[in-house]
């Protein structure tokens, strides 16, 4: 009996096996028929009615974020700027580029400004830099409408001092990291990093160095101040030196080899320069095969990508600070038409031009100036060369007001590009 028993047992065991084999079949046949995707770990299956849909990845979440959050960014942008400019006519160039026009009344007088405000963090194509009138020599001019078209910018405005008879710039000017001219006076400059900006009295640490010794140079393509200076001129300058001074000598330099040397004006070597300076400092350079120029500054910018400089100060560490007489820079006064540069707490650039001399626009006093950069929202700003020279571009067309139409000709420029 026992027997038997078993043997009914093993039989149902023996049934239930081979059902559970055939429907596991049948499971796999399904699959394979309807493409069922398995679970895997960066998605999770949820089943809605008869419908099967996977949740989305994590990458795509993220990158809805991120558009989120650069609508948000921008939306802000925009609500700042109307907030900072009320009762202004603002215009949007490109993301994170607004230009604005404005008219105050200054002491019952009117005032028309431009101002191009830009957020480089929203627009990841901005690119802005000095410019030369022209891409060979330091020794020229030309109109703002020129220096855009040829730089195909969006933005310009004039930008340093620049010596009227020859178009050479007066004051600290750097370009893609090349140091094209030396402070005059250690005016203030404005210095562009791929993260930033930074404002500060700038000053030249530039020497000839040879063995274990070295000699200092006071300044790079910029007009001699005293007889006892000793000066370098690049290719940049020109195709000649200037004038040797009394007791003075001039060294020409190609691939750190002296190459020539004379009391008289020379040929600047391509890609090479000239020392000028007293005969009785430069002499002992006759003596060595190789002498190396080093160029630094104070500050120390070391990853700077761009300075231009100006003067005087307008906005310091977030307090007005006009220090007119240190930069001996008196002739500047006045009301007057006026351009200047300078940047919030948030790194946004803020590029300004005042009209002035005339009904329409009696133009500003650099207090007046200063007071109004601070107004809207810079925690550095200075002012850059005015008068005649004032001139903004925006869009293809000179969008201020200068005394001559189109503006006059200029040195050089502070434009914003957008790359392709």
């Amino acid at each position: 009996m026992n027997i038997e028993i078993l043997k009914i047992q093993l039989l149902k065991m023996h049934c239930f096996a081979v059902k559970f084999f055939i429907f596991g079949c049948i499971i796999v046949l399904t699959c394979s028929i309807f493409k069922i995707q398995p679970i895997i770990a960066n998605e999770t299956i949820i089943a809605r009615g008869n419908v099967v849909t996977p949740i989305l990845q994590k990458e795509t979440i993220s990158n809805d974020i991120k558009r989120v959050t650069a609508d948000e960014q921008s939306q802000e942008f925009d609500n700042s700027i109307k907030k900072r400019y009320p009762n202004s006519l603002i215009y949007t160039i490109a993301p994170g580029i607004k230009h604005i026009k404005i008219k105050k009344i200054c002491q019952g007088r009117p005032v028309l400004i431009n101002v191009v405000e830009i957020n480089t963090k929203l627009n990841s194509n901005i690119k802005i830099n000095p410019q030369l009138a022209s891409n060979n020599k330091l020794t020229s001019k030309s109109t703002i409408t020129n220096i855009a078209n040829r730089n195909n910018s969006i933005i310009a405005i004039n930008g340093t001092y620049f010596k009227p008879q020859t178009g050479v710039p007066l004051g600290t000017l750097m370009i893609n990291k090349k140091l094209y001219t030396g402070p005059i006076y250690n005016r203030v400059a404005m210095g562009f990093f791929d993260n930033g900006y930074d404002m500060a009295r700038l000053e030249l640490n530039a020497s000839i160095k040879f063995k274990n010794n070295s000699i200092k140079v006071d300044n790079i393509n910029q007009p001699r101040m005293l007889s006892t200076y000793v000066l370098v001129y690049t290719s940049d300058w020109g195709t000649n030196s200037p004038a040797t001074p009394k007791y003075g000598i001039q060294i020409a330099v190609k691939d750190d080899k002296i190459v020539g040397i004379s009391t008289q004006s020379m040929q600047i070597p391509e890609g090479g320069y000239v020392i000028i300076g007293p005969k009785q400092k430069l002499e002992i350079l006759e003596k060595y095969k190789k002498i190396t120029l080093d160029i630094k500054t104070i500050p120390e910018w070391d990853n700077v990508n761009h300075i231009i400089s100006g003067g005087p100060y307008l906005v310091k560490n977030g307090e007005i600070y006009i220090d007119v007489n240190e930069q001996k820079l008196q002739a500047i006064g006045g009301k007057n038409p006026r351009t200047a540069i300078g940047y919030t707490k948030d790194n946004n650039l803020i590029m300004i031009t005042v009209d002035g001399r005339e009904g329409a626009s009696v133009g500003m006093t650099l207090n007046e100036l200063a007071i109004y950069m601070k107004s809207i929202g810079c925690i550095n700003a200075m002012n850059l060369d005015g008068g005649g020279s004032s001139v903004m571009y925006v869009s293809g067309k000179v969008t201020n007001r200068p005394k001559v139409k189109g503006g006059i000709a200029l040195s050089n420029a502070l434009t914003v590009n957008l790359k392709s």
